[in-house]
Order: structure tokens, then sequence, then C-alpha cells
């Protein structure tokens, strides 16, 4: 009983992640726009010492730095990657996504599957809402751990077009990724921003899931709709709009420490989440935090749709199994 879970998650979360993968990415390139002037380290200038007292001091021709890039929407990053790097593009990192849903994903799905059997009273057959948050939070925080490596391939293969062709790590897939990553960088760069992922991957979870549930209550309980298609997809982008406003701020700076290039005797852009989300702070203001927000809603929003009505279906399809 408790395999089938994993199964029907599994199922679900490959179908939604393929479908919503050039939304991902859209929101993974526009999380990094405007982080080269965030990561810059500061250069302090000292004053050289006059040789002569009443000599006239040189004029110093300290260049400008270049303006940062106009921010550019969702729709405006989709046309320049198409125009750019051509349409196939907008599935970069789609073996990375598929890895990422069939560890992440279905470990996540089964084991909250595992928990709402368990913690719904056999009584009333209600699942408390606080119930949900706890084996939302669990469930997240295992799953994060073990499809650590395959997201921090993901967003590498998603954000690579986005360089000059000199600095890109040009990995073939996602097995490629992983490989080069532990050769180059050892076998602990593959679990980089791992706190970062379980954070998130966390609330998304708890809010995801548990929201989705809540609502899909609601609906029934007041018989607005009847358990179908429109309770899902109601319920589902209801669920995916509460994951994206809570999860959003985590995102960007998951996607920003991940990406960050580890150069041999050169600091780190970012020491870690606090560092890298102060900068951004400081460098580009507090609402940095929800870059990509508009993507990562379109995305959230079909993803989560397109996961709970494929998980019913599937649920259906093999409820005799």
């Amino acid at each position: 009983m408790g395999v089938k879970g994993f199964v029907e998650g599994g199922i679900a979360s490959i179908v939604a992640g393929c479908s919503t993968h050039p939304f991902d990415l859209i929101k993974v390139r526009m999380q990094l726009q405007g982080e080269s002037s965030a990561a810059a380290p500061t250069t302090v200038l000292r004053p050289s010492l006059a040789s002569h007292a009443h000599a006239p001091s040189p004029k110093m021709h300290i260049p400008t730095p270049p303006p940062p890039p106009p921010k550019v929407g969702p729709i405006g990053v989709g046309i320049k990657i198409v125009q750019q790097e051509g349409i196939s593009a907008l599935f970069s990192g789609i073996s990375a996504t598929v890895l990422r849903q069939t560890l992440y994903s279905t470990t996540r799905m089964g084991l909250y599957d595992i928990m709402k059997k368990k913690w719904t009273d056999s009584r009333t057959n209600t699942f408390p809402l606080m119930h949900k948050i706890t084996a939302g939070l669990i469930a997240g925080g295992i799953g994060a751990m073990v499809g650590n490596p395959a997201d921090v391939a993901m967003v590498r293969m998603q954000a690579d077009g986005r360089l000059p062709l000199s600095e890109r790590r040009s990995y073939k897939s996602v097995v490629d990724a992983i490989t080069q990553m532990s050769k180059s960088e050892g076998i602990a760069s593959l679990w980089r921003g791992s706190s970062l992922t379980v954070n998130r991957a966390m609330l998304v979870t708890a809010s995801q899931l548990a929201s989705y549930d809540q609502f899909k209550e609601a609906i029934l309980e007041k018989e607005l709709m009847k358990d179908g298609l429109g309770t899902h997809a109601t319920a589902s982008f209801a669920a995916g709009f509460v994951a994206a406003v809570v999860t959003n701020p985590v995102d960007v700076i998951k996607t920003r420490v991940m990406n960050m290039k580890m150069e041999p005797g050169m600091a780190a852009p970012y020491n870690g989440a606090l560092d890298c989300a102060m900068k951004t702070i400081k460098a580009e203001g507090p609402m940095a935090l929800y870059k990509g927000f508009i993507p990562t809603i379109s995305r959230q929003g079909p993803f989560t749709v397109v996961l709970f009505v494929t998980l019913e279906q599937v649920r259906k399809l093999l409820k005799d199994f």
C-alpha cells in the first residue's frame, strides 16, 4: 500500500515537471538577473603618498562600472532565450528535471501519503490541518536531501545559456553534470545549498500538499463543486499560489548559491545562504527576493494543477492494485 503512493506521486510529478519546465527555466534566469553586482567584491582605493607637497596631483581616471542591464520580464526573457539559443533551449536541463522529480517528488509524495493514511482519524475520517503541515514538512525535508544532486545539476544546466561561451559548463546531461561536479568540485558539491533546498522543500510541500487537501475539503464540504476535475483544478491552482508566495525568497537564494562558480584560489561569491541574502538585498533591494515571481506562479500554478489532476487520474487507474 505504501509503495503505491510513491508510484502515483512519482508519475504525476514527472508529468508535471516536464510539462512546465520552460517556466522553471525562465524563473531561474530571472532570479539570476543583477547577480553580478550583488556578488562583486568591494574595491577599496587608497590614495598614494605625494612626494612633493605642492606638486599638482595627477588626474586619476577611474573606469566607471557599466550600468546594470535593464530588468527583463518573463516574456522578454523567454523571447531572448529562443532568439539567442533556439527554441530547444527552453528545455535545457530537462533530464535533470526528470531525475529530480523521480528522486525528490516521488519521495515527498509517497511519504506524505503514508503519513496522511496513518494520521487520518478513522472515526471522523479527517486529517487535521496541523497534521497536514507537519507531514508536508517532514516529507519535503527528506525528499530534498534525496534529490539535491539533481537539483544542483538542473539549476546549473538551466543557467548555463546566459553565460559567454568561454564560461559555460556545457553539461551534456544530468549524469554528465553530476560526474563533472564530483570530479572537479568534490562529492560535497552535489549537496551545495542543501540547507536551502531542504528549507524550500519543507515549505513548498507543507504549503502545496496541505493547502491542496484543505482547499479540496472546503470546496466539497460547502458543496461548491462535486469531486471532479473542476474541484481538483481549483484546489490545486490555489495551492500553487500559496506555495509560490511562501517559497519564492528561499528559491531565489537557493538558485544563486547553487549556481555560483568556484574559481581556484578565489573567494566564493557567497559565504552561505545568509551572506547571499544580505548581498542580494543590499545590492538590489528587498524585492529582489521576489525576482521571478511571475514565472514562479506561472509555473507553480500549472505545475500544481497538472500534478494533482494527474495524481487523481493515476489513483483512479491504480485503485484496484
